[in-house]
């Protein structure tokens, strides 16, 4: 098996004036950096691109980073700021260079920034001829399994910039193809795909670490959780951020953990392949710092069948059912944005808000927002097709 780094040669940026997207997690099998690897080929960037959390990755989430320079005196832009406009690669930035490189490690859920920063640098490059080459890495949820409705028009931001399903099954380089044929740049954009993968493959079939692409990203275990397990970021639920597992366990000093473990163990049948054990923790930063809280943790028992949309959701529901007054959903801006709430950004709409705060039946709740339908479908096949049209 071979990911884009991994197939990468000198003939790909022979004679180029590069620039460079890229993270901590962008490493070929034997764990060098890409940096590391376009210096091996004789290639430097002329300036490096870093996304949120830093192209070295040490910013906690939604924290502006700083430019810098690498180990080799190369400038370091960051693309993640105080506004919308700073996720957007700078002209002057792009001065000289014909082709910029990109290799991201995305997680395979909507709200996970670093797609989305590919695209706006996609269209950065566009505007200015640049042409890009995208170094594709698979999903570590695979591609058989998609889950969660599209954005209504008008719940669009920087954690899902264009419609695609919440758990969408693609790959970063299949996304930025798709935009690129959609918005007529495909001219411009190459994608060196993964080979000797089957689509349907978890990270643990890879033959490799899964290194971590974030801070709280640190485990396979992590990403399966995530694509719901982030609408805890849009309410007063802890994410688990300040534990040893983010994302996994949640809860908050006003929940009854095993309350709550028994409510969605009572509606397993929607929400198959996971267990709640409830549990007490604290957390030693973020949501509820040095509050005990109690809550649950989620353990999936059966990855395939484990729907993370619907388990999380529902978990939402359960937990706004058991304490009304003290569960809140987020008012604060979120990801540049302060005039919808972060859970509507989330999920795409305000139907789940709605029909959480009116009381309904979370596994209904639960159903309605992780549906798959035809648009769902659709936008998956476009992608899946636009990325092998410019494959290299």
């Amino acid at each position: 098996m071979q990911f884009g780094i991994d197939r990468l040669t000198a003939d790909h940026v022979r004679g180029r004036s590069l620039a460079l997207l890229a993270h901590p997690a962008s490493v070929d099998r034997s764990l060098r950096h890409v940096g590391d690897v376009l210096a091996s080929l004789g290639a430097t960037p002329r300036i490096i691109f870093g996304p949120e959390h830093g192209y070295g990755g040490e910013a906690q989430d939604m924290i502006g980073v700083l430019d810098a320079k690498d180990a080799r005196g190369t400038p370091v832009r960051s693309l993640y700021g105080a506004s919308f406009e700073d996720l957007v690669p700078k002209g002057a930035d792009l001065e000289g260079i014909d082709l910029l490189v990109v290799d991201l490690q995305d997680v395979g859920a909507r709200y996970y920034t670093f797609v989305w920063t590919a695209v706006l640098a996609l269209r950065a490059c566009a505007a200015r001829g640049v042409e890009v080459l995208v170094l594709d890495r698979p999903n570590p949820l695979g591609g058989a399994d998609i889950e969660g409705r599209l954005q209504e028009p008008g719940f669009l931001s920087f954690v899902g910039l264009e419609a695609v399903p919440i758990r969408h099954g693609l790959t970063l380089g299949e996304i930025v193809a798709w935009r690129a044929a959609v918005e007529g740049s495909s001219e411009l954009v190459r994608v060196l795909g993964v080979t000797g993968l089957e689509r349907a493959a978890h990270a643990p079939a890879w033959d490799r670490p899964m290194v971590m692409p974030s801070p709280n990203m640190p485990t396979y275990d992590t990403a399966l959780v995530y694509p719901g397990a982030c609408l805890l970021e849009g309410t007063n639920l802890s994410d688990g951020r300040g534990t040893t597992r983010p994302f996994e366990i949640t809860g908050a000093p006003w929940l009854d953990g095993a309350r709550l473990a028994k409510e969605l163990a009572a509606i397993s049948g929607v929400l198959p392949g996971v267990v709640a054990r409830p549990l007490t923790f604290c957390p030693t930063f973020h949501k509820h710092a040095g509050q005990v809280c109690g809550g649950v943790q989620l353990h999936v028992t059966d990855a395939r069948a484990f729907r993370p949309v619907a388990t999380y959701t529902a978990l939402l529901a359960l937990a706004h059912r058991q304490a009304p007054e003290a569960f809140q959903f987020r008012t604060e801006r979120y990801e540049f944005i302060d005039h919808i709430p972060a859970i509507d950004l989330l999920t795409g709409s305000a139907a789940a808000r709605m029909h959480i705060v009116a009381g309904e039946d979370p596994a209904r709740i639960a159903e309605e927002a992780s549906r798959i339908g035809a648009p769902e479908q659709a936008v998956v096949g476009a992608a899946r097709e636009a990325a092998a049209s410019v494959a290299t």
